[in-house]
């Protein structure tokens, strides 16, 4: 990282430069694993960001956080901790890991208060990028045509293109799961699915409607394309997905959902429009059924995670299949779909929805 040009890190519309830390790993136990070695400093100066509350003590703030992400507060030994208390001068209050509950930074000055908040925001912030993602927003794709459409596709490319390197069954997707992901989540409690739900029912009500016309979506799952740029060394293959009167409804729909989510600090902004798609072929799956594409190439520490791949070549699927139509199919729910889990119908399981009618 440069020193003149460090990473910005935006919380509660502000922007925090994020000095470099020092990292080391240590050979230990999960319970006892801590990340953050050296100083975090925040370039702003205090400000009115955060409510603090003027107590006969001092002052007084207060802030959520999921206990899974309570450890990198404290730090090993608790030297985290510590640190910040001794540089801002205040008392630092954190619940025992496995309870709920809030972390209560209180001293005798405010500005000390608000630059202790700062620094455990940053933390809690960076270390949230580091967890592995448990939930994504999605349409469900599977009904009945078109996961019918979808075996009658594996079954044309495996007797026409089987001959073709590293095309074999393996790597076609579950037609239960066929789906169209709007975003990922990591949601790290009950209180945070709420709040994704809470989020939703808002989308609905602000402009979901509005787009939908309190009605399904009607929609087809038509053509094939490639995600890399070598159509003889394909990793992963996609069905595309439109509207069938032609209209932009449903791209609309889920960028629109896609932004609020990136605005609220739910979402990770990466991109800022939504590639409709539902992947059809995934090189993952040839070693690991249950693979999850490039969303299961992290620990939850942050640390990349090697996958061998071996690609196949394209160019027959994509020259005999460019047209494919997998059939059509309404879209009526967005789901929170929970990752690595499987319902009675054989999908991702939902941990909450909205319907469109």
């Amino acid at each position: 990282m440069e020193v003149l040009r460090p990473q910005l890190i935006r919380i509660d519309g502000r922007n925090y430069r994020k000095n470099p830390i020092q990292e080391q790993t240590y050979q230990r136990e999960e319970d006892e694993e801590d990340f953050y070695q050296g100083s975090m400093e925040c370039a702003d100066e205090p400000c009115d960001a955060y409510e603090v509350e003027q107590t006969p003590q001092g002052f007084r703030s207060t802030v959520r956080a999921p206990s899974l992400l309570y450890k990198h507060i404290v730090g090993k030994r608790g030297d985290t901790r510590k640190k910040i208390e001794m540089e801002t001068k205040t008392s630092i209050s954190i619940p025992k890991p496995g309870q709920d509950g809030e972390i209560v930074i209180t001293g005798q000055h405010r500005n000390g208060v608000i630059s202790a908040r700062t620094r455990i925001d940053v933390l809690l912030d960076t270390f949230r990028r580091k967890q592995p993602f448990t939930h994504f927003l999605s349409f469900f794709l599977n009904e009945v045509e078109v996961q019918e459409g979808f075996l009658r596709f594996q079954e044309e490319v495996l007797a026409k293109c089987s001959m073709d390197h590293g095309v074999d069954s393996s790597i076609f997707q579950n037609p239960k799961k066929l789906h169209l992901t709007i975003g990922m989540l990591v949601l790290l409690s009950e209180e945070e699915i709420q709040q994704t739900c809470e989020m939703l029912q808002q989308c609905k009500e602000e402009f979901i409607n509005d787009i939908s016309g309190g009605k399904p979506l009607e929609v087809e799952m038509a053509g094939i394309e490639y995600m890399n740029d070598d159509p003889g060394m394909v990793d992963v293959l996609y069905a595309k997905v439109h509207m069938k009167d032609g209209s932009n409804r449903l791209q609309e729909l889920v960028d629109r959902v896609l932004e609020r989510f990136q605005a609220s600090g739910l979402i990770v902004k990466e991109w800022n429009s939504v590639k409709l798609h539902a992947t059809v072929m995934n090189t993952l799956f040839r070693k690991d059924p249950n693979a999850e594409g490039r969303y299961n190439l992290y620990t939850p520490d942050g640390k990349y995670i090697f996958k061998e791949r071996e690609s196949f070549d394209g160019r027959n699927i994509l020259k005999l299949f460019e047209n494919f139509y997998f059939g059509s199919l309404k879209l009526n729910s967005i789901h929170i779909s929970q990752r690595f889990t499987v319902d009675s119908f054989g999908n991702y399981a939902s941990c909450g929805q909205i319907d469109f009618s």
